[in-house]
């Protein structure tokens, strides 16, 4: 079974410089409370499908890394990447960004992919026992801090 959470932003600027930000996955960093960046691998070298990179996080004491595989990559509208953690499906997260009057709404989607056995594993590792009301409250500030950047800069 899985849990799904969505969170809505409208930024004022434009759809493609948000798209270049949630694509930039060093910079991640600087907006999300628990993604420390990533870095692209296997021979990857930009947000493309099929693209691998490898995702480092951290929760208070707690940090671990993943690997993710873009899913989709479409410049101004939509970016989307599947996790995994030790081979097993952890998640798949989204970033839908559609252009409006002042600028572009983007959605922040998370949908929890791990087996049922191994979320207890996974909570232990990150110290996030709630992991969807916990991806919330994340979501919700990463939006934020993406909206600040992105309109002092457009």
């Amino acid at each position: 079974m899985s849990a799904d959470v969505s969170i809505s932003r409208d930024v004022a600027a434009s759809a493609d410089a948000v798209w270049e930000m949630v694509s930039d996955l060093p910079r991640m960093a600087e907006w999300s409370p628990e993604n420390e960046g990533g870095a692209w691998i296997k021979g990857a070298n930009g947000p493309a499908p099929g693209a691998a990179f490898r995702g480092s996080n951290r929760h208070g004491d707690k940090s671990w890394k993943t690997v993710a595989k873009v899913v989709d990559a479409e410049p101004g509208r939509r970016f989307s990447f599947r996790v995994t953690a030790m081979g097993l499906p952890v998640a798949l997260w989204a970033y839908d960004i559609t252009p409006t009057e002042s600028g572009c709404t983007v959605t922040e989607s998370w949908t929890d992919l791990r087996p049922g056995f191994f979320k207890p594993v996974a909570a232990k590792a990150t110290g996030v026992s709630e992991r969807a009301a916990h991806n919330r409250s994340t979501m919700e500030q990463t939006l934020a801090n993406l909206a600040a950047a992105a309109e002092s800069s457009d």
